[in-house]
């Protein structure tokens, strides 16, 4: 588990196939991370590590250089993890560990498309259109993950293309994600509250 507090940026350096065969293309691929310039960060082999909010693990460390693997599955899935740049990092909570943030498990529910990104005084608003099936678990003031950083919803507008819902991003939070390099239709990945789907569950499931 998570809490959508981003600890830092990591950078992926290298990106290469899991299996050096003519299968590659439809395999996963292995990204060597350097996250020397995420404060503390320290990993093991088998850690839990959210990059842009999809859980990994660790599959080798050398001091802030790792390893992890992406299935196919993920890779299409998700949003940020196939080239090489910078990504939101993560590592897991502890038990007794602060919940600053809210519950995030990692796994991304979807893909969200960048609105618009506009300058408001010291902060900044950011529109993302989620697509229709997850509307259902967005709500005014509800919790949102976006690239692994937890947020709050200021707004929520549907129309038939889906949903789009305002952001305010403070000045820390632009500066140590990497939601500042967001532009009009950058691809970004979607958690959403996992309260909200389990209320669902809760409404939907055939009564006993």
């Amino acid at each position: 588990m998570f809490t959508g507090l981003v600890q830092g940026k990591a950078r992926i350096e290298r990106v290469e196939p899991v299996v050096a065969s003519s299968a590659a293309a439809e395999g996963g691929v292995r990204l060597t991370l350097d996250a020397s310039q995420v404060p503390g960060f320290a990993a093991e082999v088998g850690d839990s590590i959210a990059l842009n909010g999809a859980c990994m693990t660790a599959t080798s460390v050398q001091g802030t250089r790792f390893t992890v693997d992406v299935s196919r599955e993920s890779l299409a899935r998700t949003a940020g993890l196939d080239a090489p740049g910078e990504v939101n990092l993560e590592t897991s909570m502890r038990l007794g560990d602060k919940l600053g943030g809210h519950l995030v498990s990692g796994h991304v529910d979807g893909i969200g498309r960048v609105v618009s990104v506009t300058p408001a005084v010291e902060s900044w608003t950011l529109v993302i259109r989620a697509p229709r099936a997850l509307a259902k678990y967005l709500a005014y003031k509800g919790s949102i993950t976006v690239d692994g950083v937890s947020l709050t919803i200021n707004r929520v507008d549907d129309h038939d293309a889906g949903c789009d819902f305002t952001l305010n991003i403070i000045p820390h939070t632009w500066q140590v994600t990497t939601l500042s390099r967001l532009a009009p239709g950058a691809r970004v990945n979607l958690e959403v509250d996992l309260i909200a789907r389990y209320v669902e569950r809760m409404q939907s499931a055939p009564a006993a």
